[in-house]
């Protein structure tokens, strides 16, 4: 008998649907216990249910379904579209791009800061100069110095838009594979409902509103921090560095996530044994990153210097500079050019000068503060910036010392979603859209252990449209009351969600037979809150706004989502020290004492 030239390929995990746990995407019907399909989005995936399709089939299916909605979102305004003098976001973004492929290196953070100047961190800036390079490829119109602000051309608009979904395809679809995958080795779950797990993910409306709506980047950032979360789920913690040094270095807002990081990775340097070797890779890791980071604008300070190439005339020391020694802040010394321009990134990245808050966010700050409870314009911006300081750390240590203490990949999602509440709730210069943040690692539970059960479900989408619900006056604005109805509708009828259904509160638990409904607190709550916000969208669309009271409608929408992002926060936490373990240890603890 031949021996076969080849050997049959293995069975892909894809197709092994029956081999895992369910996290809640089925159920038993009551009267003929038979399996069926929790929500709608489940019911989609259904027919690949048990059949073996080949994981890159479903894949291709989401990504190009997911890319449909992104694309056809962006038909509709951006930020500032013909509206002038300053326009808004996409001009913004649109006007780094010419600057970088225009201006010296050491120009970028100083040039004329009153339009649009540079104030994120620098792999922004490269990323705008490759989309620049290439746009400028296409039409150089559409970048040229002083002569293109405030372009509205078509031809434009579809490059910008063109150029969301390409960065988002390469960095954040990816990472939010690997890393929906990666939790669904860690808990057993099959990959059908991984798939579904992942396309409620990726249909977040908040975010697809905001990058392909509003217009931003905030998906590559995002899309860093997925990796770096998905490389500690695979223990590869120094990979997990890299990539969160570059969540930093496109948007200062991962800020959010830095203390949970920390604390996670200090954690597994300490417990359950100290490990030095593995402390000082992480640090020489982390630090070796940022000097990569910062390496282009120092070699493009250094070709500066050599040429003697001066700074725009309009360029002012940048204020912590009169802080350094004279050694340092002399202009004969070699390291100041150096120093200023890291100096003035520092500065512009930072806008402490700006206040405790912009606009109207639903945070404690401008709750306190617009709803009159307490003006805080009595009160310095040192004492404002310190209170908040405070505030924030005392939100935010719970969540870090549970992973300090108990660094565990379950800790994770819940302990990154709690920090980011923090900063959010109560944290300075804190912008509508920061809601992305928290909103990232929280609806990440969706892919865990009873993800997509009334229990936890619930609590994702309740945060998910609650969010959309804040970014209405910005939306508004833009022109996108159309896409935010039929985004936020479309993705609380995928998952049975109010207002489309209140099935997840009435409902028959998953298949386990584990208790998976809502507390009925929780009930409560959410019920509370879905109908004020129905109420509050009917009041805003036919109620005229009270004489001298034109933010009274804003006001009301900010104080609706304050009060239930605190509840966000506070399940966040539970959730959080149920994951760590804590409590079992205690009830173990508790019953060896009794025995």
């Amino acid at each position: 008998m031949s021996t076969p030239s080849h050997r049959p390929r293995k069975k892909s995990r894809a197709s092994e649907v029956h081999a895992a746990t369910s996290n809640g995407s089925i159920t038993l019907d009551a009267t003929s216990s038979r399996e069926r399909p929790a929500f709608p989005l489940a019911a989609f995936f259904w027919p690949t249910k048990g059949v073996p399709t080949s994981s890159w089939v479903i894949l291709s299916s989401i990504l190009m379904i997911t890319g449909l909605f992104r694309w056809t979102t962006g038909f509709w305004p951006y930020s500032g579209r013909a509206r002038p003098p300053m326009h808004g976001d996409f001009e913004a973004q649109r006007h780094w791009m010419e600057l970088t492929i225009h201006l010296p290196v050491t120009h970028w953070y100083f040039h004329d800061l009153e339009w649009w100047g540079l104030d994120y961190p620098p792999l922004t800036a490269y990323h705008s100069w490759i989309c620049g390079q290439i746009g400028s490829l296409l039409n150089p119109d559409w970048f040229a110095l002083y002569l293109s602000r405030g372009n509205d051309d078509h031809g434009v608009k579809v490059f910008m838009r063109a150029t969301v979904i390409i960065s988002e395809y390469l960095i954040y679809t990816p990472a939010a594979v690997i890393c929906v995958r990666q939790l669904g080795r860690m808990h057993n779950i099959n990959p059908w409902e991984s798939s579904i797990a992942l396309t409620a993910l990726l249909m977040q409306p908040a975010t697809i509103l905001i990058d392909h709506g509003h217009f931003q980047y905030n998906t590559v950032m995002l899309g860093f921090t997925l990796a770096s979360i998905a490389s500690l789920y695979a223990g590869r913690r120094l990979w997990s560095c890299v990539f969160f040094v570059c969540a930093l270095g496109f948007k200062q807002m991962a800020l959010f996530y830095a203390p949970a990081i920390a604390a996670y990775l200090a954690g597994s340097c300490v417990f359950p044994r100290l490990n030095l070797p593995r402390l000082v890779g992480i640090a020489i890791i982390t630090l070796a990153s940022f000097a990569l980071l910062f390496l282009p604008l120092l070699l493009g300070t250094a070709f500066a210097t050599y040429r003697s190439l001066p700074l725009p005339a309009t360029a002012t020391p940048p204020p912590l500079l009169a802080s350094l020694p004279a050694l340092l802040s002399s202009e004969k010394s070699t390291l100041y050019p150096y120093i200023t321009q890291l100096l003035q990134a520092v500065h512009r990245i930072f806008p402490f000068a700006r206040g405790l808050f912009e606009d109207k966010v639903a945070n404690i700050w401008c709750f306190v503060h617009s709803t009159g409870l307490h003006k805080l314009s009595a009160y310095s911006a040192s004492t404002l910036s310190r209170a908040s300081l405070l505030l924030t750390l005392a939100s935010i240590t719970p969540p870090c010392a549970l992973l300090f203490l108990a660094p565990r990949p379950q800790v994770l999602a819940p302990a990154l979603a709690t920090t980011a509440w923090g900063f959010f709730l109560c944290g300075f210069q804190v912008h509508e859209k920061n809601v992305l943040l928290p909103l990232l690692p929280l609806t990440l539970l969706l892919a865990g252990k009873d993800g997509m059960k009334p229990s936890d479900r619930g609590w994702v989408g309740y945060a998910n449209v609650l969010a959309a619900f804040t970014l209405f006056p910005l939306l508004k604005r833009d022109q996108l009351r159309i896409p935010y109805f039929v985004l936020t509708g479309l993705w609380s009828w995928l998952l049975a969600l109010p207002p489309t259904s209140l099935s997840i509160f009435f409902g028959s638990t998953a298949r386990s037979g584990e208790e998976a409904e809502l507390h009925w607190t929780s009930k409560i709550l959410h019920l509370g809150t879905y109908a004020a916000m129905i109420a509050w969208h009917v009041v805003e669309a036919f109620v005229e706004t009270p004489e001298g009271k034109q933010d009274l409608w804003v006001v009301a929408n900010v104080s609706i989502g304050a009060a239930g992002f605190g509840l966000c926060y506070l399940w966040c936490l539970w959730q959080s020290v149920v994951a760590s373990g804590l409590l079992d240890r205690t009830s173990g603890q508790t019953a060896k004492k009794t025995q």
